[in-house]
């Protein structure tokens, strides 16, 4: 289970970018409209927000705290604040004004929870092992408005809220045999497969539009692995020596168990016209050139459930998990002393009577 507010403002990040891309959608709506622009109307009043925007057991949220998470909610999105009307403003700032207000609940909760630096810079060290370099780490913190140092702080605060929660939750997200067992039946059509073919591939990839010379040239590379790999080479081997396919090389060039829909259709009438052990030659695709070798196939059927109860018994749990979690958080919320200085949303206007209602002649 994910820290629940590992970094709350990131997830509030996302709402807010909803909201703002909601009044992106509706701009491009107005721009394509045939009609005539209305007349110009004055500028709206800037928004009064009262400074703290909210008090938390008599801890202040500020109004600059919230003026950040929304700056960088923006920036994410890649919008302009000043395109957005005073409710569009609100909506975001109430989404993250209520996400601050359950991080800050929930790291009180948490004073007492010890992590190390150690700690976080390990859970640090996985987050960066999901970009491909230290680069695109650093430019992902930037776009989010972050440094290194700031998120490894969040991240702090999130493991001890994590270990926090876990312990009110710890009797509430026991998942048994017999649990997976049930929803296996009830949802048995889910676990439905057709026909699957595992493969591996040595892939020399053409850009677009590239001259006919290097196409040329990445056919004979082609016909040049097939040769080898049918004078008996380790397929394998050849993958990791030759693809170009990204991560290729580590992975041996194995697609592992994939059904005809997933592959693009020369592959996949390539692969599926194959038998087991077969070798094809370049087979030409909008990626490049492949040569596929076709290591198992499954028929279609029904996946047992001793192949996916693991998958089950994980997936059961995270629910589980989530239930209980909003559990807490609403049980925290009850008992806390929040004052909201936000305004009020505005109140939705009747819809107007059409006059097939009217009644009386």
């Amino acid at each position: 289970m994910h820290p629940v507010n590992l970094s709350s403002r990131l997830a509030a990040l996302v709402s807010c970018t909803a909201i703002v891309g909601a009044a992106h959608a509706e701009k491009a709506t107005d721009k394509a409209a045939a009609t005539p622009a209305p007349a110009a109307t004055p500028a709206a009043k800037p928004l009064e927000i009262k400074d703290p925007v909210a008090t938390v057991n008599g801890e202040k949220i500020t109004k600059a705290e919230l003026q950040e998470a929304f700056d960088n909610a923006v920036k994410m999105s890649g919008m302009d604040a000043s395109q957005l009307t005073n409710e569009q403003k609100l909506a975001g700032y109430r989404k993250l004004l209520d996400d601050l207000i359950t991080e800050r609940l929930l790291r009180e909760a948490a004073a007492e929870i010890k992590v190390t630096d150690d700690d976080a810079k390990a859970e640090l060290d996985k987050i960066k092992k999901n970009f491909p370099s230290e680069d695109a780490f650093k430019d992902q913190l930037k776009q989010a408005g972050q440094t290194e140092e700031k998120l490894q702080k969040l991240i702090k605060e999130g493991l001890a809220q994590r270990k926090w929660i876990e312990a009110q939750i710890a009797d509430q997200v026991a998942v048994t045999d017999a649990d997976a067992e049930k929803f296996y039946k009830e949802n048995i059509k889910q676990f439905e497969q057709p026909d699957q073919v595992r493969a591996s591939h040595i892939l020399f990839m053409v850009p677009e539009g590239a001259p006919e010379a290097e196409v040329k040239k990445k056919e004979a590379a082609a016909q040049a692995a097939y040769d080898r790999a049918v004078k008996g080479e380790d397929f394998t081997k050849l993958a990791k020596e030759l693809t170009e396919e990204p991560n290729g090389k580590e992975s041996g060039g194995d697609l592992n168990f994939f059904s005809k829909e997933q592959m693009v259709p020369e592959f996949a009438n390539a692969a599926f016209g194959m038998k087991v052990g077969d070798i094809s030659k370049p087979v030409k695709t909008e990626f490049g050139y492949h040569v596929i070798k076709v290591t198992d196939k499954k028929a279609a059927g029904t996946v047992p459930l001793t192949e996916v109860k693991p998958q089950l018994v994980s997936y059961l749990k995270n629910q589980k998990q989530q239930v209980a979690v909003q559990g807490v958080i609403t049980k925290v919320r009850s008992g806390a002393k929040i004052q909201n200085n936000l305004p009020e949303p505005a109140p939705e206007a009747a819809p107007a009577a059409s006059p097939a209602a009217k009644t009386g002649n």
